[in-house]
């Protein structure tokens, strides 16, 4: 017989059912009324034993719920809630990333094809792990968990609004990196044969990432304004962290700057190309595989195909030991080996959490410019 139950923490009714198999089950009610918890037990119970279909249970739902509330109850396709979460996260969400989900969402809607226009209580688990299974034999590890993190958070919403009782990918765990591949630091004579293959503004962008230890996404999107030259400083906002930086420019940056500055008398990007491609994809993929083709050209890796086949990559992207984020572990190494203290060079080159960042808030500006002072000049013999 069916029944309820309230965990003395919880404002809702539980209900206690046995199935067919004489099991016995408990669901939230999501109820405070005892009376409405009661007639739902006894439905959920009733639909347990009989084992009906999907459409039969909510049938039965709905008229129990329009029994009880006068309301309808709510029936939405997958399709239509992920409209409906991209338009909540849109104020809320940094361009960049609305555009990942954008991308994202649309990727698992064609994933499921036609059934993205289903009801989403008819989503499972196993449906998730197909995505992921899909997911993961054409594009990287970490690439196929931020698509698994996305699909999490769309699945939450639908949680919250009581569109589904689970969160069927709340379970699914990321997949295991692959390739066995570590990145590592440039040598200083890797970063010249580097910067020989570079034109002005890729030297600029290379010199940057060197002194700095900023990653590809704020080196693009560096403007003049951010410049104080008489200072030898500057001033921005990290795009990935959102931490407020002020930090000295080493002596090889600030020799590059002024001729640069020479040239550009505005306040715009101090890279406009670089500047023009990440306004205009909302991420640093082109901008990270031209970078790859400097370093082919140099002969530090081998060169690679950026385009898609006509159905996607035919396999997951493997990983390079160097990439341009290699700038900024190049910047840490450099500074440890001039003995720069691990504080300094953590408050430098700007951390990746909040907490990091209130512990370290003790280093001054000159220790900062002395860790500055410390990095070799890569632009001479």
């Amino acid at each position: 017989m069916a029944s309820v139950w309230k965990h003395p923490n919880s404002p809702f009714w539980t209900a206690c059912f046995t199935d067919l198999d004489g099991r016995r089950k408990k669901r939230s009610t999501k109820e405070t009324n005892r009376r409405k918890a009661e007639k739902l037990a006894e439905q959920f119970e009733e639909a347990a034993r009989k084992r009906r279909t999907f459409s039969q249970v909510r049938t039965v739902l709905q008229d129990l719920h329009r029994e009880i509330t006068g309301e309808e109850l709510k029936s939405v396709t997958v399709r239509e809630h992920v409209k409906n979460w991209l338009a909540e996260k849109k104020d809320e969400t940094k361009p960049a990333t609305m555009h990942f989900y954008d991308a994202s969402s649309t990727k698992f809607l064609d994933f499921l094809g036609e059934r993205a226009d289903q009801e989403i209580s008819l989503v499972t688990r196993g449906d998730l792990i197909g995505y992921r299974k899909a997911l993961a034999t054409t594009l990287s590890s970490t690439s196929t968990n931020h698509h698994i993190k996305c699909a999490r958070m769309m699945f939450k919403m639908a949680r919250r609004d009581a569109l589904i009782a689970e969160n069927p990918a709340e379970f699914v765990e990321r997949v295991k990196k692959k390739g066995g591949y570590e990145r590592r630091p440039f040598t200083q004579e890797e970063i010249r044969s580097v910067l020989a293959q570079a034109d002005e503004e890729w030297r600029s962008m290379i010199l940057f990432a060197l002194y700095t230890g900023q990653r590809l996404s704020d080196v693009a999107a560096f403007t003049w304004s951010q410049v104080n030259l008489e200072k030898a400083e500057m001033r921005f906002e990290t795009a990935k962290t959102g931490r407020r930086m002020i930090i000295p420019i080493a002596s090889p940056l600030l020799s590059n700057l002024k001729l640069l500055r020479k040239k550009d008398a505005g306040n715009g990007p101090i890279h406009p190309r670089a500047a023009a491609t990440l306004n205009k994809n909302y991420k640093t993929s082109t901008l990270s595989n031209q970078f790859a083709n400097l370093l082919a050209a140099a002969g530090l890796r081998d060169k690679v195909s950026h385009k898609k086949e006509k159905d996607g990559r035919t396999g997951a992207k493997t990983g390079a030991q160097l990439s341009f984020h290699s700038l900024r572990h190049t910047a840490v190494t450099l500074l440890k080996e001039a003995g720069v203290p691990h504080a300094v060079v953590q408050e430098l080159i700007g951390h990746d959490s909040e907490q990091m960042s209130e512990h370290y808030t003790h280093v001054g500006s000159e220790a900062l410019k002395k860790a500055a002072s410390a990095l070799p000049d890569v632009t001479t013999l």
